[in-house]
């Protein structure tokens, strides 16, 4: 309440990723089949490690509750995006702004933490093979994933509690296609100094230093193999490369909005496009093309329901 009391607007204004009509019925068109792509192939990896008895292996246990934040990190902007392209006032109400950030960064946040637990796995499952079942527990399994939520949540909320009490009294043009933290802020009729260095040293930072420590792990994998035996580095080297490819193309973005968001930058939009659109996409198709147990796990569940009806 003490967000509608100071503030004496009531929605903002999102400029979107461009003014011309003929150019947003193509970003509609193309973003539509993109966003469709990314909830058919999330939820079929979500449904097929769930239902399938192939898939019980923790790497596959994590995949799938990865899947599940790339679904819902896109869901949070991507919808009111595509409606917005067919809109030529396009407004989102002050709660409704606040709403969205919270639940970006905090399916964002808990996606950070999850993807240090899948290069965790990999350590183990190539550095330690003779002791992966007994690390790589159920019980420290669920605890990965209550963790992420946890770190999700925290993450997320430390940045709303400051900014849902700021006033906003002045202009309500947000030039993005939602609402992002370090633009909103820029809006408050206050002095927001400390909040914006605040959410550099939480998003910023945060996002820097778990793709440093992914990258590091991954690299002392790979060393290690090496040293063991140089004709297994091949292997790992594969092994390895789909999850390197998804922490780079989840955490770059990330690095260059909120390492320092309160910088011009033209790339901001899209950054955000592939942050939201893209890299949730990228998931699916990197481990269901590159995945032959994936595929054939998918085949079996499809037989087994063709069959059933």
């Amino acid at each position: 309440m003490d967000l509608m009391n100071k503030s004496t607007i009531s929605e903002f204004v999102l400029l979107g990723l461009s003014g011309s009509w003929e150019l947003q019925i193509l970003y509609f068109m193309l973003f539509s089949m993109l966003y469709g792509a990314t909830v058919v192939g999330n939820l079929l990896i979500v449904v097929t490690v769930t239902f399938s008895s192939h898939l019980n292996s923790p790497m596959y246990f994590l995949l799938g509750n990865l899947s599940f934040f790339d679904l819902c990190l896109s869901t949070v902007t991507t919808p009111k995006m595509f409606a917005d392209l067919l809109k030529e006032q396009k407004t989102i109400s002050l709660w409704g702004c606040m709403t969205q950030m919270f639940f970006m960064h905090l399916f964002g946040g808990s996606e950070m933490t999850l993807l240090i637990a899948m290069a965790f796995d990999r350590y183990v499952a190539i550095c330690k093979p003779l002791h992966y079942t007994s690390i790589m527990r159920h019980r420290l399994l669920y605890e990965f994933v209550v963790f992420s939520w946890t770190i999700g949540f925290i993450h997320s909320m430390s940045q709303m509690v400051l900014t849902i009490n700021l006033p906003f009294c002045g202009p309500n043009v947000i030039d993005n296609i939602f609402c992002d933290l370090p633009l909103v802020i820029k809006l408050a009729c206050k002095d927001t100094y400390i909040l914006e260095l605040f959410v550099i040293a939480d998003s910023g930072l945060l996002s820097l230093i778990c793709f440093i420590l992914l990258l590091v792990s991954y690299m002392v994998i790979l060393v290690t193999v090496h040293n063991r035996s140089s004709g297994g580095l091949s292997k790992a080297l594969s092994t390895l490369s789909a999850h390197i490819a998804v922490v780079t193309l989840f955490f770059g973005p990330c690095i260059f909005i909120y390492a320092w968001p309160f910088s011009n930058f033209s790339g901001t939009k899209i950054l955000s496009v592939f942050y939201t659109v893209i890299t949730p996409l990228l998931n699916p198709i990197i481990y269901t093309l590159r995945n032959q147990e994936m595929k054939v796990a998918m085949r079996k569940l499809r037989t087994q329901h063709v069959v059933s009806r």
